[in-house]
């Protein structure tokens, strides 16, 4: 526990108060299901780029990421940098097109739709095989947004895990219960500027701090030889190609996260794009870049050692011995902020893909609008609870959740989107074939371990699934004059 400060329970108790009062102010204004899936295509420039950022980074910014860099050193160099291409290259060959593709091809409002219209699929059957892989990896996504809240309030609050978790699930789904999309994407969007500014200042004080009392960050080349060297473990040992490419692959998972694909679908404009991806890659490196130098800086800072459970305390620990109590409550909310921002957003596009793309395919296909959005809502409760349950472990690592979701995502849904937007011959049967075998190559290669089986399994995946569409493709007929004249509808607009 790091303290009782009334200051800094004060600063929470605020800080979630005007999360609530976020969704129940987009409650009064909800009106259909399209507004609570994706905001009515209603997000400004700001909002689509910050709230995409922050969903997709998660608590694990400020815990999993700078808890590695604790351990691993400049290692993580290869992570940091496989993300912040995969951003770039998200923003740029994705999100334009799909924006425009996703309104053309029947104003699809969820990714399942999407692929339903792209391909004219004359069965339910991608909508729902789609459906059932969101709500898999989202169970696992969301669990480790509810396991970094509870050791958030555990080491801040002293509150007893299991107690903490359900404290920070409720919080949670309070305002994604009643706001739906646009509250969880302005929610975010505050997220992303406090977590912005903790994740700048915690570094530059721990910098200060060691400078002034004469600390040197050589000691940890001494003690940890390969600490500083991007092609070493900490140890010294050379790092492996196989550890290389792993850490790089995180780039491959953006082209297929359901929460900050949705970002794109949802912006006013397709003109936007350009200069909401110029915010987004400002916010994304600065905030990768402060987060391993809060890892490296906490490692030459504390007294104690921490061992890989107790690794992502390391923010925590480092705003508790450097920062007046007054302020370290706005710091640690940003830990909060971090692990809502993308909590909210995994639960609402669960909860979507319950909505649209199975009660309403399976039970209920001429359910009104006012049904549906109270069916989404209690999908979210429903996601919630399972998502609790897989989190109730209290050894669980933020990170290793985070990498195995990522992964399936990135897998299962990333050469799908990628092939769909460009490749006018790919098919429904392509596409099918695809995401069976991404999602199902992440489930079953993460059972494997021992020599090529240590590679992250979001590389052979992603592989897997290109393949078999390309084959599955080519082996096909060929698509349909009118998929092809949509196809030809969309790329002639970019």
């Amino acid at each position: 526990m790091i303290t009782h400060n009334p200051g800094i329970m004060l600063s929470f108790i605020f800080y979630l108060i005007f999360m609530l009062l976020i969704g129940w102010f987009f409650y009064k204004r909800t009106k259909n299901l399209s507004d609570y899936i994706l905001g009515g295509r209603g997000l400004n420039t700001w909002v689509a780029s910050l709230s995409a950022q922050a969903s997709d980074m998660s608590g694990w910014l400020l815990l999993g990421l700078p808890g590695y860099a604790y351990l691993a050193g400049v290692e993580s160099f290869w992570m940091i940098a496989g993300l912040a291409l995969g951003t770039y290259l998200n923003w740029k060959f994705i999100a334009t097109r799909l924006r425009k593709y996703t309104k053309i091809a029947g104003d699809a409002i969820t990714l399942p739709v999407y692929f339903e219209n792209r391909f004219m699929m004359k069965t339910p059957l991608i909508r729902i095989i789609s459906a059932i892989f969101i709500l898999v990896f989202f169970l696992i996504y969301t669990a480790s947004g509810f396991v970094a809240g509870a050791k958030l309030f555990n080491t801040v609050f002293g509150i007893q895990y299991h107690l903490a978790l359900l404290t920070g699930m409720l919080v949670i789904i309070g305002y994604t219960f009643l706001g739906g999309f646009m509250a969880v994407s302005w929610t975010d969007f505050f997220q992303g500027m406090i977590i912005f500014i903790a994740i700048l200042v915690v570094p530059v004080l721990a910098f200060r701090s060691l400078s002034l009392e004469g600390e040197s960050l050589g000691k940890l080349s001494e003690e940890m030889p390969g600490f500083f060297n991007i092609f070493k473990t900490a140890t010294g040992e050379k790092l492996s190609v196989i550890s290389i490419i792993s850490l790089a692959a995180w780039g491959l998972g953006y082209f297929g996260q359901p929460h900050i694909l949705a970002r794109f679908m949802a912006i006013r404009q397709p003109q936007q794009i350009r200069q909401a991806r110029l915010i987004a890659m400002i916010w994304v490196i600065l905030c990768l870049i402060g987060a391993l130098l809060i890892g490296i800086t906490g490692r030459a800072y504390l007294n104690q050692t921490l061992d890989k459970a107790t690794s992502e305390t390391v923010f925590m620990l480092l705003v508790n011995g450097l920062v007046p109590s007054l302020f370290s409550g706005f710091l640690l909310a940003a830990i909060l902020a971090a692990i809502m921002s993308t909590a909210d957003s995994q639960l609402l596009v669960a909860s979507s893909a319950v909505t649209e793309d199975l009660y309403r395919m399976i039970f209920r296909k001429k359910a009104k609008d006012k049904e549906l959005v109270w069916i989404s809502r209690f999908a979210v409760l429903g996601i919630a609870i399972i998502a609790y349950v897989i989190g109730m472990n209290p050894d669980s690592s933020v990170l290793d959740l985070v990498a195995y979701a990522w992964a399936g995502f990135g897998a299962t849904f990333g050469p799908i989107i990628l092939m769909s937007l460009y490749w006018k011959r790919m098919t429904g049967k392509g596409a099918l074939g695809g995401i069976a075998a991404g999602g199902l190559t992440v489930l079953i290669w993460k059972q494997l371990n021992g020599g090529l089986f240590d590679m992250y399994e979001i590389v052979p995946g992603f592989m897997f699934s290109f393949l078999i569409i390309v084959v599955i493709s080519l082996i096909d007929k060929k698509p349909s004059q009118d998929v092809l004249k949509v196809f030809t509808r969309v790329n002639t607009k970019i």
